[in-house]
């Protein structure tokens, strides 16, 4: 569902509020947001899957048996099954070096997080301000 326009116009001002605020953490997180590893590595599990589709059809055609079973067929879906499974956690991949490096400074991010909850309730404050106005 789209936003109205004054919810576009609120969420600009919490966002330039944030950049004002804390520019360093802001970076941060646009830095991540575009970063493009996600995309890279689902386009590698994207043909990784293809790979593995080729090795499964591949056996099936080629009849390689190993007791009566088609082991290319079963090395293309264990291929096929990997790639899916990079491209799921290709997803949330992104993050963890920022949550990893993080994770050295305990202490700043505890102050982050509680520097960030009175960002929200003062930004909750400025908006029912706004809106009691309008």
């Amino acid at each position: 569902m789209p936003l109205s326009e004054h919810e576009q116009r609120m969420l600009e001002q919490i966002e330039n509020a944030l950049y004002a605020e804390d520019p360093k953490f802001a970076s941060n997180v646009r830095s991540r947001r575009y970063r493009g590893s996600t995309a890279r590595r689902r386009l590698q599990a994207a043909v990784l899957f293809l790979v593995g589709l080729v090795l499964l059809v591949g056996g099936v055609v080629i009849e390689v048996q190993i007791g009566g079973f088609p082991i290319v067929s079963l090395i293309g879906f264990l291929v096929m099954f990997g790639a899916g499974l990079m491209a799921l956690w290709g997803t949330r991949s992104g993050p963890t070096p920022g949550g990893s490096s993080g994770s050295s400074r305990g202490g700043s991010s505890g102050r982050e997080h509680k520097q960030g909850r009175k960002f929200s309730e003062r930004m909750e404050e400025r908006f029912n301000r706004r809106f009691e106005q309008e």
